[in-house]
């Protein structure tokens, strides 16, 4: 920057340029600081008339504690941040994270309340770097009518209906297609061979893409770039990950925008009469709903984000915790050589929905993975009426975080909990996505629209990996909570046929 101007003026003018906008930068830090300490005494003021958490001083503008907060730590774990807090303070303390002084609760009740009482008491409210990726009308970030309109949406085209006559096929269909191309005891990325199944499939599901055509792998290519700028510091500036995103967002959107331009000229085409053809979320959401083009671009990118990414991560996981826990893939596969032998039977070839509900040590592991992996650590809500819990003050204008790990690795509540052990849950398979002290998929008017689709996908992958293969890890890895859980070296794993 600095050689680019001094070349092309004299070096006065160039050292008065760069003294103009250190001025600004440092007039901008002023204000913002300035901002942020009026409102942090404010806060502290109001502070001390309530009956607050425990919890240390709201701490410095900006920053505050949210660094330590967001140190990476083991997956299976809540890390030494909140270890250290929930001993000295307990389940319930008050911070400053995000810029914002907060509540964070490792307490099941609170987290409860916290879902169940959504649009009453509290609210979503997401960093603003998130909606900056994801847009403005992204399911994440929405709240009130718009947000429940797009969920309407979701949740009819992931009805049960669907999962049983369309999407189940689809998903046994992908699942055969990821494992007939692995090599033999030749190494290879678990994480990113899930990767590429859940966003093929979602690819098919929500636009109709098939992966061999060219532009499904190159917006796979993309999708890639965008997720690593979700994770980031959002900084806006060439050559970071945050702007690389936006580029790939931009190309990621051009793709769909295309696709919806095909689809209503062929209906015009047609005749106004007709009706969109594809049975994919493009085509319901032309067909279901009065969105602006804008917005059903953002609907289908968030959910573009939220099929792929934490699906692909749950069945890493259960990969991973399944290779150090051979009692349970002997007893997951002696499960599925049931199924199979009903399959044969009944002279047929695929799964059906009757077998899908007979998997039910399956479901345990999947709970047990979800648990233990927790791919959703923790949740961001913002408080919009002063509310008391238990004699506790729960002021408006806050930021509350229900931290889900913590609740899932609690002690008092699930014995060895840093254990993988499925068997756990014997019994009580049945459980669906949400139960008092189990909410991998959220929960209240925000519960996951789509946690019934990633249940499914997961069994079925387990149904084939298991009959078909053995695996082992072709080299140590760890999953590792960033705050996005990640493998750190991709899960490197070797297979075998089964014999």
């Amino acid at each position: 920057m600095v050689s680019s101007i001094t070349t092309s003026m004299p070096l006065p003018m160039a050292k008065d340029i760069l003294l103009f906008f250190s001025l600004i930068i440092l007039v901008s830090i002023f204000l913002l600081y300035t901002h942020f300490t009026i409102k942090w005494r404010g806060e502290n003021k109001k502070r001390r008339k309530m009956n607050l958490p425990p919890g240390m001083s709201i701490g410095l503008p900006l920053l505050g504690e949210t660094l330590a907060y967001l140190k990476p730590h083991k997956a299976t774990s809540i890390g030494h941040f909140m270890d250290h807090h929930i001993k000295r303070y307990g389940k319930i303390y008050s911070s400053n994270l995000f810029g914002e002084p907060t509540i964070v609760s490792a307490d099941a009740g609170l987290n409860r309340f916290v879902l169940q009482n959504e649009g009453r008491w509290f609210e979503c409210s997401y960093p603003k770097s998130i909606g900056g990726i994801l847009g403005k009308w992204s399911m994440l970030v929405l709240v009130g009518e718009m947000h429940q309109e797009m969920r309407m949406i979701s949740l009819n085209f992931l009805s049960a209906a669907r999962l049983r006559t369309s999407l189940l096929p689809e998903v046994e269909r992908q699942t055969r297609l990821v494992l007939r191309s692995w090599q033999v005891e030749s190494p290879f990325s678990a994480q990113e061979e899930a990767k590429k199944f859940t966003f093929n499939l979602m690819a098919k599901n929500i636009m109709s893409m098939d992966q061999e055509e060219a532009e499904t792998e190159k917006l796979r290519l993309e999708y890639i770039t965008f997720m690593k700028g979700v994770v980031s510091a959002p900084l806006n500036f060439p050559g970071t990950s945050y702007r690389k995103a936006l580029k790939s967002r931009s190309a990621i959107l051009k793709v769909i925008e295309r696709k919806m331009d095909e689809r209503l000229r062929r209906s015009y085409c047609k005749g106004m009469e007709e009706r969109i053809e594809e049975d994919d979320l493009l085509g319901w959401a032309l067909r279901q709903s009065n969105f602006s083009k804008e917005q059903i671009l953002d609907l289908l990118l968030s959910l573009l984000f939220a099929g792929h990414e934490t699906s692909s991560m749950a069945l890493s996981l259960a990969i991973f915790f399944l290779e150090g826990c051979p009692g349970a893939v002997e007893e997951l596969r002696e499960e599925h050589l049931r199924i199979a032998r009903q399959q044969e039977i009944r002279g047929e070839c695929n799964l059906c929905w009757e077998d899908y509900k007979k998997m039910e040590f399956t479901q345990c592991v999947i709970n047990e993975t979800l648990r233990l992996g927790n791919v959703v650590r923790f949740l961001h809500r913002k408080v919009i009426k002063d509310v008391q819990y238990k004699g506790i003050d729960i002021p408006s204008g806050w930021k509350i975080l229900p931290v889900l790990a913590a609740v899932h690795l609690d002690p008092s509540l699930y014995e060895d909990p840093q254990q993988f052990n499925p068997w756990r849950w014997q019994n009580r398979s049945h459980l669906g996505a949400t139960t008092p002290n189990f909410m991998p998929y959220g929960g209240g008017p925000r519960l996951c629209a789509g946690f019934e689709l990633a249940k499914l996908e997961i069994a079925v992958f387990l149904h084939h990996l298991v009959l078909n293969y053995r695996w082992e890890l072709a080299e140590p890895d760890e999953a590792i909570a960033y705050p996005f859980v990640d493998f750190q070296k991709g899960l490197p794993i070797k297979v075998y046929n089964i014999t």
